[in-house]
């Protein structure tokens, strides 16, 4: 095994290890006393006293320092004891296998509506592939439903299916017909998401030298399209088992949306109780789901490549032409808009109440008025702030953690394959519980998952400018390890790196919002979009446009993240930007892969 090799091994075992102790040592981690808590939920007859809160500690088991705590936990676990309720005083077990069952149940549903609107996506490039005709990969259709978060679509399915045209229950889960919405919801985006990888994929793959000659050879038609599937398949299947994760962070927004008593609410009734045993049981839950996605994903891979290949056997299927004027006006008309509601709603006031309550959309107030009698427009506009001044400051740490350890790469191997396995709205949850919903607790959560690409992107940046000839020659000609690196590797990396960072502001943004509909993030009377449109759903039968208002922000703000996505590593100009020759392009970095976390 190679120097390099080992010391990636090395990062995984210690990434891994390191979540298995902090998983244990939760109640330590915790800056909220739990003791306090589960006192005023067991004994609210006592008042909470200095001996009480220690006698509670004491039975809680509370004693010790983290590594304690955590071989105390693990070693219950080992025996099949998850722990106690702190709040119930119940076994956490039967409980949390229930949640498991619900969970699963309908994550087989969701896959099910993912694979049909995938294949509904890929039938038209597989059409042209067979008949030898041009490929243009999933279309337009695949970037709309990849444009639907979780939880703004299963509220719209919520509204509109359940409560106006009433053709299927809104909440519970009595039955299937109660499956059906919160499926679709989870399956659709995505779906959509799969779909266009794998189209992408595809299209890419049609081109390869290899298909030309079969085809030349005389190769049947359907032989060839079997191997370019299997092909496009081998090269997108990693970001497929993100995708399936990606499924069970949403399934948390969703089942709180339809009330359905699964995993996802399971661990956001935990975390706002502050009942610890009940959270580390789900986010083991969690861990081993996404270990077991993820075993299954790298041995999906080996199979379909028939076996372990050395580094480079595989070279990756040409990129689609990034040519895509659609996406370019898609992004501008997008910004264009954001900026109109900034120019439009800030200088109204967000918090004065002196309209009527839920008063309808007019002259006066183009969004019309909350619960609270506050002008909706400001509010919105107002949150816009709320919602992207986080989430600049998100990526530019992202981008700073991501420079800094791309010096380190095999050191990081295993942290990054950590987060990426992390949905936003899991790390949300943990957090939540051991400091309390804030906006900066929800910050640090999506920095988590969100530091990863940028990390691998700057890695692979950074072996590129350390190839150039001209860096090779410095050590021979006397200059320091650390000035080559600050004076001509990183002036070359920073530039790439921080336009990767912008494009993914829109969809940090969506994350922080989905946060802030779950109560994780910013709270009342702070106007955050994600926490708009909750407050506004209570009320959507009366007054529509109290959830219309911030909706209509959020499906902005998700075709603009979409957008970007699609010019992400390509050399994008703004469509009304002169075009420049040929001969005086810049070289291209590196394309990283589209994420498959999007919110």
């Amino acid at each position: 095994m190679r120097t390099s090799d080992r010391r990636a091994l090395i990062s995984r075992i210690l990434a891994g290890l390191g979540l298995l102790g902090i998983v244990g040592a939760l109640p330590w981690l915790s800056q909220r006393d739990p003791a306090l808590s589960v006192l005023r939920a067991r004994y609210s007859e006592l008042e909470p006293t200095p001996e009480a809160i220690a006698a509670v500690r004491a039975e809680l088991g509370l004693e010790g320092g983290p590594v304690a705590i955590s071989a105390r936990w693990w070693e219950g676990v080992l025996h099949g004891d998850l722990g106690t309720s702190w709040v119930s005083g119940a076994p956490v077990g039967p409980g949390v296998w229930h949640a498991v069952g619900v969970s699963a149940t309908l994550t087989v549903l969701a896959l099910l509506v993912s694979f049909l609107v995938a294949a509904a996506l890929v039938a038209p490039v597989l059409r042209a592939i067979a008949r030898d005709r041009p490929v243009r990969g999933s279309g337009p259709v695949g970037v709309a439903m990849t444009a639907l978060p979780e939880f703004l679509l299963a509220s719209g399915l919520l509204v509109i299916v359940a409560v106006h045209l009433q053709w299927l229950p809104p909440y519970g889960w009595t039955g299937f017909g109660s499956a059906v919405l919160p499926a679709l919801a989870l399956g659709i985006p995505g779906g959509g998401l799969f779909g266009r990888l794998l189209g992408d994929a595809l299209a890419g793959s049609s081109r390869e030298t290899w298909v030309q000659v079969w085809c030349l050879s005389g190769a049947p038609r359907r032989v060839v399209l079997a191997a370019v599937l299997r092909r496009a398949l081998a090269s997108v299947v990693d970001q497929v088992g993100l995708i399936f994760i990606g499924v069970l962070g949403g399934a948390v927004a969703v089942e709180q949306v339809f009330a359905i008593p699964g995993l996802g609410r399971y661990l956001l009734g935990a975390a706002n109780s502050q009942d610890l045993p009940a959270l580390q049981a789900g986010v083991l839950a969690m861990a081993a789901a996404a270990v077991v996605i993820g075993v299954a994903a790298s041995a999906t891979r080996l199979w379909l490549l028939g076996g372990p290949l050395p580094a480079g056997a595989v070279s990756p299927p040409p990129e689609r032409p990034h040519g895509d004027r659609l996406a370019q006006w898609t992004f501008g008309v997008g910004c264009a808009l954001l900026a109109l509601l900034l120019v439009l709603g800030l200088p109204r006031d967000p918090f004065e109440i002196v309209h009527e309550r839920l008063a309808a959309p007019s002259w006066e107030l183009p969004f019309g008025a909350d619960a609270s009698g506050r002008d909706l427009l400001a509010r919105v506009a107002h949150g816009a702030l709320g919602t992207l001044v986080p989430a600049l400051g998100i990526v530019v740490a992202a981008v700073a953690v991501g420079l800094v350890l791309a010096f380190v790469p095999n050191a990081v191997r295993g942290p990054i394959e950590v987060a990426n396995a992390t949905p936003p709205i899991i790390a949300g949850v943990i957090i939540a519980a051991l400091f309390g919903p804030t906006v900066g607790g929800a910050a640090v959560a999506v920095l988590w998952v969100s530091w990863p690409p940028l990390a691998s992107h700057a890695v692979a940046l950074v072996e590129e400018a350390k190839a150039m000839p001209h860096v090779k020659w410095l050590p021979l000609a006397g200059v320091r390890p650390f000035e080559v690196m600050v004076r001509h590797v990183v002036p070359v990396v920073a530039p790439a790196l921080a336009r990767h960072g912008m494009l993914r502001l829109p969809g940090v943004a969506l994350a922080l919002a989905s946060l802030g509909f779950l109560g994780l993030g910013a709270q009342p009377p702070a106007p955050e979009w994600g926490r708009l449109l909750a407050e506004g759903i209570d009320y959507v039968e009366r007054a529509p446009w109290t959830t219309a208002a911030p909706a209509v922000a959020l499906i902005l703000i998700s075709v603009i993240a979409v957008a970007a996505a699609s010019l992400q590593g390509s050399n994008f100009r703004w469509p009304l930007a002169p075009r420049r020759a040929a001969t005086s392009a810049a070289p291209v970095a590196p394309r990283e892969p589209e994420p498959a976390d999007a919110p």
